[in-house]
């Protein structure tokens, strides 16, 4: 699975586009009021990748403990210090109201919590490379 996000960004205009496999969506996200750059920082997407993952994956793998889910809240946080610092205590809660168990539903969040693929990633860590390419002009 090949994953990728696209921003491109000039005075007042702020065009966002992501695709898994080649199935491209866009994202509407404003400009900065001064037009430069996006009015959402990367760590809230971070934040929201990580809320996401774990919201899709409680819906996919559901089906296979024959549990029937009617909602899902996330949320995700994380502290973060000067420019520069990378983001610290990352954590998120989770509340579902779903046909099941206490018990069922709490093996349900630990075993996704388990196999989330943005949470593992971010767990091992790594490596993110800068591939230079020639300027826009």
């Amino acid at each position: 699975m090949i994953i990728t996000a696209t921003i491109n960004n000039s005075h007042q205009q702020n065009n966002i586009t992501v695709q898994t496999n080649g199935n491209g969506k866009t994202i509407s996200i404003p400009s900065k009021p001064n037009g430069q750059g996006s009015s959402v920082n990367g760590g809230e997407l971070l934040r929201l990748a990580l809320a996401t993952c774990y919201c899709n994956d409680i819906y996919r793998e559901a089906p296979s403990r024959n549990i029937t889910i009617h909602s899902v809240q996330v949320t995700a946080t994380s502290k973060f210090g000067k420019e520069g610092e990378p983001g610290s205590d990352i954590r998120y809660e989770a509340m579902v109201e779903a046909d099941c168990s206490e018990k069922e539903l709490q093996k349900l969040l630990t075993g996704v919590d388990a196999i989330a693929e943005v949470h593992n990633t971010l767990r091992r860590g790594a490596n993110v490379t800068l591939l230079l390419k020639k300027a826009l002009h």
